[in-house]
């Protein structure tokens, strides 16, 4: 999110008006609903969390003891486990 001067983007009578809400401060405009997206899918952030998982669980199933897994893979015990075993 970056700065933007309103009266660069706004007609002036909309900048007059939002200064009768708020004077020389900031104002954030959130987006529109159709423009939000989930957690990860900008940077892919969420697809390679879940191709570690799956690399994960594969690993688990071929006989890697969930202590290797965590010491390889960085992570706890038990955020193995719960990698695992999710439905």
């Amino acid at each position: 999110m970056k700065y933007i001067n309103a009266a660069a983007v706004l007609p002036a009578s909309l900048v007059e008006e939002l200064q009768n809400y708020v004077q020389s401060g900031y104002l954030y405009v959130p987006a529109r609903e159709d423009q939000h997206r989930a957690w990860g899918e900008r940077n892919g952030g969420r697809e390679e969390l879940r191709k570690r998982n799956k690399a994960i669980l594969d690993a688990w199933q071929n006989g890697v003891s969930m202590e290797t897994l965590a010491d390889q893979y960085c992570l706890s015990i038990h955020a193995i486990r719960k990698i695992i075993y999710q439905k």
